[in-house]
């Protein structure tokens, strides 16, 4: 069985997706920018403003599903452009503390935005 979770304080996307779905004990974060929650702009124009929004959304999804970023066991992580990859580590230590989730980091192609991130976290008590 799998059930949405509903995040009021994060990003909403544009899309049809969930922002996460709960299953088999995990929560499966689906891709987030940085979107504002209420206005879905894109907010801030370097990669540490948009990797910071980005992991605050994730952040709110999380724990709408009743885990932390303390749970996260895998992220993929989609940049724009590899030459950001220095001063986006930065602030994505802010999030994660060790041991790390396991991570891919790959460029793409994103549509006016510089980072994009999807996670996975475990979840003790999913309905």
């Amino acid at each position: 069985m799998r059930n949405p979770v509903v995040a009021p304080r994060a990003s909403k996307g544009s899309g049809p997706y969930s922002q996460g779905i709960l299953a088999g004990g995990f929560v499966f974060v689906s891709g987030q920018g940085p979107l504002h929650p209420e206005t879905g702009e894109i907010i801030g124009e370097s990669i540490e403003e948009q990797a910071d929004l980005t992991l605050q959304n994730i952040e709110h999804i999380v724990e709408a599903a009743g885990s932390s970023l303390d749970d996260v066991v895998k992220v993929t992580v989609y940049l724009a452009d590899m030459s950001d990859f220095d001063q986006f580590n930065e602030v994505y230590k802010r999030y994660f503390s060790a041991p790390m989730p396991a991570r891919t980091c790959v460029q793409a192609g994103l549509d006016n935005i510089l980072v994009e991130i999807d996670a996975i976290a475990l979840v003790s008590n999913n309905g």
